[in-house]
């Protein structure tokens, strides 16, 4: 086991403490288990591919829907007009 110096700013490390507490566990041992958490999510994130799906449907937009009028695209959206 090796000893270094992490710095947190002081509302973190209260709710670390706290959450460590509830957990009965030990800041140290939180930090460990975020680590090994975020190192191992981004492994299984880069080494991961998605194959997206492509469309080959026709037919565009609807009659009046401008897609570069956010605004309006919304509307049309929440209304469920199709």
């Amino acid at each position: 086991m090796q000893r270094t110096t992490v710095r947190l700013s002081p509302a973190l490390l209260r709710r670390a403490k706290a959450e460590a507490a509830r957990r009965g566990t030990t800041v140290t041992a939180l930090i460990e288990e975020g680590l090994q958490l975020a190192l191992t999510s981004r492994i299984k994130h880069s080494e991961t591919r998605i194959a997206l799906p492509v469309s080959h449907a026709r037919g565009g937009t609807l009659p009046g829907v401008d897609l570069n009028d956010t605004a309006a695209l919304l509307d049309v959206i929440e209304s469920g007009r199709q």
